[in-house]
């Protein structure tokens, strides 16, 4: 029998975020280097910047498109079948997609060979049903009660992951080359965890029983009870009032679903997500050009501080979901972005960087939270599907804004480079609308108490 932390997500999730740390610090760098060599006569500058944003904009294109329909139909399978599917599957395009890098480094392909990596991964699920079925997961084997604290565990153990990689990833990029090409070991690195990776999922992953039953199995549950002597007649009339009154055979409460909070939760979530990727999508760049101009060394610290933030924000929810409302931690974190992103569009030194990261300190806790209360409002046989309807709507969103943000950073560049982290600051303030109309709501219903019936 093994222990339990040697069959939970959670050495899945520090592992693949590791190898990925070393992919994005390898692939960053790859495409520096590259866009260096188009140009003899501008080494750095403006042609160097909007080469570099180029490739970023479509590999992200491509990254968010492809995985639509796979992702909901491994979701739909994870759903009925088995909760590995949704995980497994997209373990194996990312394992191809970082076997590319290494290809591309060591025999110096075209860059544009990752958009190949990016299709492969994108029609195995990609992150978006690899993190719906990670989370899908984690929500079927905990309460209600302590979901949120279990969700961003996973997100604490994912940033751990992600600082450690960083950190290793600038310097194991110079350590070691083939045929003069930095990044080799670091891209095999990422093949080889990766490959873990997917045998960790296969053989050592469990997965746990439902929380709470279908309703096929919660009528074959009532209907055994016949055999013991109940008529078939009874059963079904103590079935219906069961199910009228939201209890499962096992006495537990069904959620009541509240399709305007799902939406309502949906906007303000997809909202903030589209300020997060704009700004991200554009970092990158952002700081391995004039005028920070930042080496691999300094490119994983710079990572690695973005990691900080997932320590920081899973001690917040710890400490304010004893106090605080799950709307409050949502807005809470949604605000510590917008503050850190409007100091980042003024950055022009190393340390300002910094300081603009440390407002970021909360910012993270926002989309847990958010995942453990659209869980709450959904049977656990639709974990999968609501997770991964929530993923692929972030995915759609980013399809469409990433050119956007691109293109406005390009065109910016000359008068303020850091327009783009305003924009994003302001689409932020505009999730905060919806979030607050949430809690409004849920302070209306729980101010009236139902008259108990005769």
């Amino acid at each position: 029998m093994l222990p339990y932390w040697l069959s939970c997500v959670e050495p899945l999730v520090f592992i693949a975020q590791v190898g990925s740390s070393f992919f994005d610090t390898g692939l960053l760098m790859v495409a520096k280097e590259r866009s260096n060599d188009t140009d003899r006569y501008i080494p750095s500058g403006k042609a160097q910047q909007k080469e570099i944003s180029n490739f970023y904009m479509v590999y992200n294109m491509i990254s968010g498109f492809m995985p639509f329909v796979p992702a909901f139909l491994l979701a739909r399978i994870g759903d009925k079948k088995n909760r590995k599917i949704p995980i497994c599957c997209p373990l194996v395009g990312y394992l191809l997609s970082r076997c590319l890098l290494l290809l591309v480094i060591v025999y110096h392909w075209p860059l544009q060979v990752m958009y190949a990596a990016a299709t492969l991964r994108g029609m195995s699920g990609s992150f978006t049903s690899y993190w719906a079925g990670i989370m899908a997961l984690a929500s079927e084997e905990s309460n209600e009660r302590l979901r949120s604290f279990r969700l961003v565990t996973i997100e604490l153990v994912y940033g751990i992951a992600g600082l450690l990689g960083s950190i290793a990833s600038g310097h194991i990029f110079n350590v070691f080359t083939v045929r003069r090409s930095q990044g080799t070991l670091l891209a095999a690195l990422s093949v080889g965890l990766y490959a873990i990776c997917l045998l960790y999922s296969l053989f050592l992953l469990k997965v746990p029983k439902a929380a709470a039953a279908s309703p096929t199995e919660r009528e074959s549950a009532v209907t055994s009870r016949s055999a013991t002597g109940e008529s078939s007649e009874r059963t079904k009339l103590l079935l219906r009032r069961a199910s009228q009154a939201g209890l499962t055979a096992a006495g537990q409460t069904l959620p009541s679903i509240d399709r305007v909070t799902i939406v309502l939760l949906f906007v303000g979530a997809t909202l903030y997500n589209v300020s997060v990727d704009g700004a991200v999508d554009i970092l990158p760049t952002f700081v391995v050009t004039k005028p920070l101009n930042w080496t691999a060394e300094q490119v994983g610290y710079g990572n690695a501080a973005g990691f900080v933030i997932f320590i920081t924000s899973f001690l917040g929810v710890t400490v304010f979901s004893r106090c605080a409302r799950d709307t409050t931690i949502i807005i809470t974190g949604i605000a510590s972005f917008l503050s850190g992103m409007l100091v980042m569009a003024f950055v022009v030194k190393t340390y300002q960087f910094y300081i603009a990261r440390a407002l970021n300190l909360f910012a993270l806790m926002t989309m847990p939270t958010i995942r453990s209360m659209l869980s709450k409002q959904v049977d656990a046989s639709s974990y999968g599907k609501i997770f991964v309807l929530l993923e692929l709507s972030f995915t759609l969103a980013s399809v469409i804004t990433s050119p956007i943000f691109t293109k406005i950073y390009q065109a910016t560049l000359d008068w303020f480079a850091g327009f783009c982290f305003i924009l994003s600051s302001i689409l932020s303030f505009l999730a905060i609308i919806p979030v607050g109309v949430v809690a409004y709501r849920t302070r209306q219903q729980q101010g009236y108490e139902p008259i108990p019936s005769s």
